[in-house]
């Protein structure tokens, strides 16, 4: 199995432009959507544009980092004129609400994952700063792992299809090792790929099976996103296939994924 992180395991689906714009909601943070997704924009594009993020920084410091980020251009650019006490409080409220909604997240992530750990050997595929090996101890996923492929190590975003490629490379080196004796290398249409994209979760490679996380029905927004996350609860292979079943979790937000955030993943 290949598994997304952000989007995935953290957020129960949700998109994190909406995860953070709920969170400056719940705080109150007297700014309208428009200016906290221009906010947003600025942020990703200088963490991706410089090595602001350490491979040694926990996911607490980089949201931290991001939210400051966001403050601070909402500052600057008039859509928020907040005193130096009135940022930290914010700042403080915000990052408390989001850290305690993905520890929540990621710990029922981890009771999946430990059932999945014991059938089916899984790597990380994620677009990320540099420290997704950092932020999984944090919460203690990094055990069901084989290996991480990260954006930021292997110089290789999605969609772009090399960076799947790298995940079953490094499936098949892991099972093919004398500890495993896997006979076969493993192919791509044996592989079940898990994110909350299809545009930037799938296998593109011929055959590949993918599974979309999402709680409660389509997406209005069309573009291929989902609302959100219904987690898997078991997978069963027999004869060749996989059948995924479902059971629910207690979704954060109603979530709609809007286009313009569609490029930031």
């Amino acid at each position: 199995m290949i598994f997304d992180y952000g989007g995935t395991l953290d957020t129960a689906g949700c998109h994190w432009g909406k995860m953070l714009w709920h969170a400056y909601e719940r705080q109150q943070i007297p700014v309208t959507e428009q200016q906290f997704r221009d906010a947003y924009v600025f942020a990703e594009r200088t963490l991706g544009r410089n090595p602001i993020i350490k491979p040694d920084d926990t996911f607490h410091r980089t949201l931290s980092t991001k939210i400051r980020l966001e403050m601070e251009h909402l500052c600057t650019q008039g859509a928020w004129d907040a005193s130096e006490e009135d940022f930290k409080q914010k700042h403080r409220a915000v990052l408390d609400d989001l850290y305690g909604e993905v520890k929540r997240i990621t710990a029922h992530s981890a009771e999946v994952l430990a059932e999945l750990h014991k059938r089916f050997p899984m790597v990380l595929v994620s677009n990320f700063y540099g420290n997704i090996a950092c932020v999984l101890r944090e919460f203690g996923l990094e055990k069901f792992f084989l290996d991480i492929v990260e954006s930021a190590v292997v110089g290789i975003r999605k969609p772009d299809p090399k960076i799947f490629t790298l995940g079953v490379e490094s499936l098949n080196t892991h099972l093919s090792s004398p500890n495993t004796q896997h006979p076969t290398p493993i192919s791509p249409s044996e592989i079940l790929v898990v994110g909350d994209s299809f545009y930037n979760g799938t296998l593109k490679i011929e055959n590949d099976t993918t599974v979309r996380f999402q709680h409660g029905g389509k997406n209005p927004a069309g573009d291929g996103r989902t609302e959100g996350l219904t987690v898997m609860g078991d997978l069963i292979q027999a004869n060749d296939h996989v059948t995924l079943r479902f059971y629910s979790v207690v979704p954060t937000a109603e979530y709609s994924a809007p286009r313009q955030y569609k490029d930031l993943n």
